[in-house]
C-alpha cells in the first residue's frame, strides 16, 4: 500500500512539474472534483477597441489552460456599454484570436444574451430589500463613498420602500428619466474596508441603441454586476483575469452568492498584466494616438495592437513563445520589448525566405564581365530548413550594392568594398574595386570593379577566401520598391511612469522612416504576397504591407537582424 501511495505521489508530482500557479489551481480543482470535474474558462473582451499584446497574454491563458486540461473556453463579449461599442471591434477581436491560433467553436456569447436574466435578478434584489434607486449625481455618490480609512455616508435614498424602488427602476428602463439622473445601487455596507462594497452601482441609464438589442433596454448593468453573473449563467468554472481585479473579487463572490448553490460556482483567479517597455497599453492613450493621427490607424505596425503586430510581420508563434517565456505571476513587472523582438527573430529565422534587396543603392560596373551577358546563380531559400530549396537569381555586368558597403578611406577593420580591396558577392564572384566615378559635387555615382572568373561560388576558385561578403542585385533585373523602417514607438523606456509629462512628448520621431528607390531581386517581386516572410540578406526581416501592389511594392521591416537599440541606449 505504501509503495502504491509513493508511486501515485511521484506520478502526481511529475504531472504538476512545469505548471504555472494558475494551472496549478486548475489542476488541484480538477483533482478535487470541483464543479463535477468540469473545466470551462472564458475570454471576455469589451467590444470597444482593438486588442493589444496584453490581451494576447490573457487569450493564451484562457484558451491555453482549457486546451492543456481538456476543457473548453468561451468567447464572451462584455457588451454592456453601447456608447463605446461597435461591430467593427467584434469582428476584429474574432480575427485576432484566430490569428493567435485559438478557436471557441460554437461557444460565442455576449453579456447582452443575459440582459433579461440580469434584469430579473435586479428586480429580485429590489424586492428583497438588497438594492435601491439613487437620485444623486455621480459626483455626490463619489463624495459620499469616503476613503479607505474613513467610512462612507449612506445615501438619503437608501431606505426607499421596495415599491418605490421597483416603480422607479422599471420607469428607468422605460426611458422616462434622463441619463445620469438615477442609478440602481446594491445595498451592502457603506463602512466596509473594501471600497467596492460601499453600495456599488448595479445599473445606469443609457439611451444609445445597442448593436445587438437595439432600443429594447434603457438601463445597462455595470461590469461588477454583469461579469460574475454572466460567468455563472454560462457555466464558467474559472474566471481568470488580471491583478487589478483582486479588490473586485469579494464583490464578485458576493453577487455570485445570490444565485449559486453548492453544486457549482465560478472561481476568480488573477495574474499579472503584460507591461512592455517603449510602449503604452492604455486603451485611452492608444485611442488618442489613432484619433489624433499620430499613428496610421489601429493596425499601424508601430502599435502594440494584435492587428498592428500582424501587419508588421510578427508571427503568432513568436507572440505565444514570448508570452510563455515571461510567464504568469502574481506580481506586476515591466517586460523588455527586446524579449519580444528576440522571439520574433528566433521564429522568423526558421521560416523566412532569404532574398536580396538593396536599400540605399549605388551602381557597380564589373568592367571585365562581358556586356549583355546574364547568368543565373542559385540562392538558398532558408539554410535552417533542409527542404527549403533554392531560387534563381540573375547576375550581370551592372549590379547594385549598398552605398554603406563602400568607403574610399576605410578604417582598419572595414571588411567591405574599398579602393584596391576585394569582397565576395554572395552566391557569385569575388570583385575588386579599381575606380570610383563621381559627379560634379563629389558624390559617388558609380564604382568600377573587376571580377575573378574562377571565384564563382561552387567553382574550384571559390576556395579562395576574402573577409567581406556583400549582398547585391542585378541592375537590369532589379525591381523598384518602397520599404518602411519601423522602430519603437516611444523613446522612453516606461512612458507610463512619466506621470509629469504628456505621453505624446515621448513619441520616437524616428519610429517610421519611409525609403523609396529600393532595389529588390525579381524573386521578391514575384512572391510579394500578403503574409510572406522575407529575410533581406544582411538587412532584416520584411513582409509585404497591406498597401503593396504588383505595380508599387511596399515592404514593412518587421525587425532588424540584431538588437542595436539596447546598445545605442546604453551608450547614451
Amino acid at each position: 500500500m505504501e509503495e502504491k501511495t509513493a508511486a501515485a505521489a511521484e506520478a502526481e508530482n511529475s504531472e504538476k512539474k512545469g505548471l504555472n500557479f494558475v494551472e496549478q489551481i486548475v489542476y488541484d480543482d480538477l483533482k478535487a472534483g470541483k464543479n463535477g470535474g468540469r473545466l470551462n474558462t472564458r475570454f471576455p473582451p469589451e467590444p470597444n477597441g482593438y486588442l493589444h499584446i496584453g490581451h494576447a497574454k490573457a487569450i493564451c491563458m484562457d484558451f491555453g489552460v482549457a486546451e492543456k486540461f481538456g476543457g473548453t473556453c468561451n468567447l464572451r463579449f462584455d457588451d454592456t456599454n453601447p456608447v463605446k461599442e461597435d461591430v467593427e471591434y467584434v469582428d476584429a477581436i474574432r480575427d485576432d484570436i484566430h490569428w493567435l491560433g485559438f478557436d471557441w467553436g460554437d461557444r460565442e456569447y455576449y453579456a447582452s444574451d443575459y440582459f433579461p436574466k440580469l434584469y430579473d435578478l435586479a428586480i429580485r434584489l429590489i424586492k428583497e430589500g438588497k438594492a435601491y434607486v439613487d437620485d444623486q449625481t455621480s459626483e455626490q455618490i463619489a463624495a459620499q463613498k469616503g476613503t479607505p480609512t474613513t467610512p462612507g455616508q449612506e445615501s438619503p435614498y437608501r431606505n426607499r420602500s421596495v415599491e418605490e424602488n421597483l416603480d422607479l427602476f422599471q420607469r428607468m428602463n422605460a426611458g422616462e428619466f434622463d441619463e445620469g439622473s438615477r442609478v440602481l445601487r446594491a445595498k451592502l455596507d457603506m463602512a466596509s474596508d473594501n471600497m467596492h462594497f460601499r453600495d456599488p452601482i448595479m445599473y445606469r441609464i443609457i439611451k444609445t441603441p445597442h448593436h445587438r438589442t437595439g432600443t429594447k433596454w434603457k438601463v445597462y448593468p455595470m461590469y461588477d454586476f454583469a461579469h460574475g453573473q454572466s460567468d455563472y449563467f454560462e457555466g464558467v468554472t474559472h474566471s481568470i483575469c488580471t491583478l487589478e481585479f483582486v479588490p473586485h473579487r469579494p464583490l464578485y463572490d458576493r453577487f455570485i452568492d445570490e444565485i449559486a448553490d453548492e453544486s457549482y460556482r465560478p472561481r476568480q483567479i488573477e495574474f499579472n498584466r503584460l507591461n512592455l517597455t517603449y510602449t503604452v497599453m492604455s486603451k485611452r492613450k492608444l485611442l488618442a494616438l489613432v484619433k489624433e493621427g499620430l499613428v496610421n490607424g489601429w493596425d499601424d505596425p508601430r502599435m502594440p495592437t494584435v492587428c498592428g503586430l500582424r501587419r508588421r510581420g510578427f508571427t503568432p508563434a513568436a507572440v505565444r513563445n514570448f508570452i510563455n517565456t515571461i510567464g504568469y505571476t502574481k506580481y506586476e513587472a515591466l517586460n523588455s520589448v527586446s524579449l519580444l523582438e528576440h522571439a520574433v527573430r528566433d521564429d522568423l529565422n526558421k521560416i523566412a525566405t532569404r532574398a536580396m534587396a538593396v536599400i540605399n543603392p549605388v551602381k557597380v560596373v564589373i568592367t571585365n564581365y562581358p556586356e549583355g551577358q546574364v547568368e543565373t546563380v542559385q540562392m538558398d531559400n532558408n539554410p535552417e530548413q533542409e527542404d527549403a530549396g533554392t531560387h534563381s537569381m540573375p547576375f550581370s555586368r551592372e549590379i547594385y550594392i549598398e552605398r554603406d558597403d563602400f568607403m574610399e578611406e576605410p578604417p582598419k577593420k572595414f571588411f567591405r568594398l574599398a579602393p584596391g580591396k576585394e569582397v565576395r558577392l554572395k552566391g557569385a564572384y569575388i570583385i575588386k574595386c579599381e575606380n570610383v566615378v563621381k559627379d560634379a559635387d563629389g558624390n559617388i555615382t558609380q564604382i568600377e570593379c573587376t571580377y575573378d572568373p574562377e571565384s564563382h561560388s561552387g567553382a574550384p576558385g571559390a576556395a579562395r577566401k576574402v573577409k567581406g561578403t556583400l549582398h547585391w542585385v542585378s541592375a537590369a533585373h532589379a525591381v523598384d520598391a518602397e520599404v518602411r523602417l519601423y522602430d519603437r514607438l516611444f523613446n522612453v523606456e516606461n512612458p507610463a511612469a512619466e506621470t509629469e509629462r504628456d505621453f505624446r512628448e515621448m513619441l520616437n520621431p524616428d519610429s517610421l522612416k519611409v525609403v523609396t528607390g529600393v532595389k529588390v531581386e525579381p524573386f521578391i517581386a514575384e512572391n510579394a504576397k500578403r503574409g510572406t516572410k522575407f529575410q533581406f540578406q544582411r538587412i532584416g526581416y520584411f513582409t509585404p504591407d497591406y498597401d503593396s501592389t504588383p505595380e508599387h511594392l511596399v515592404f514593412n521591416r518587421t525587425i532588424q537582424l540584431k538588437d542595436t537599440w539596447e546598445k545605442v541606449q546604453n551608450k547614451g
